[in-house]
């Protein structure tokens, strides 16, 4: 079995509810869910002038590819009404892989670890409430200590 961590977020809609459609989606699709972090608002990144966002990050347990994974979660953005527009952009659903399991992987269409989770308040929080002591593989660190060290000031406030 491979152990992913995805996160989900969106600001467009209802987006507690497209969240939780796309995890049961996901427990469909992909496969079981074994922790959840609560629900984070935050203010935008990247594109500051929208509404705030709602995340959470999930952790599952899957016997799905790393590009299969990719696959399925395109498909379920389409189903929550995703639409690509430009980068940073307002949406109703968005999901990232952050980890499969402990590998580096730089294909064209797929990054993991996600490139700029330790830099993002938003994406940190979640992750080190359910995966603490996860030591990234790339900068060989556990998730803790890089939220400690992170440098983003948007405010993640747990609701």
């Amino acid at each position: 079995m491979n152990n992913v961590i995805l996160i989900l977020g969106g600001n467009l809609g209802d987006t507690e509810k497209n969240i939780t459609d796309s995890i049961a989606h996901i427990e469909k699709k992909i496969g079981k869910i074994k922790k959840r972090s609560a629900l984070y608002k935050t203010a935008a990144w990247g594109k500051t002038d929208q509404p705030d966002f709602l995340n959470c990050v999930i952790a599952i347990s899957t016997e799905l590819t790393a590009k299969t994974v990719l696959k399925n979660i395109l498909e379920i953005e389409k189903i929550a009404g995703r639409q690509r527009t430009t980068k940073y952009a307002p949406r109703t659903i968005d999901i990232d892989i952050l980890f499969y399991n402990n590998e580096v992987i730089n294909h064209y269409d797929l990054i993991i670890p996600h490139p700029l989770l330790h830099q993002r308040k938003f994406v940190l929080v979640p992750l080190a409430e359910i995966e603490p002591e996860f030591v990234h593989p790339v900068f060989k660190k556990p998730i803790m200590k890089l939220n400690n060290e992170c440098r983003d000031e948007l405010n993640v406030e747990r609701l």
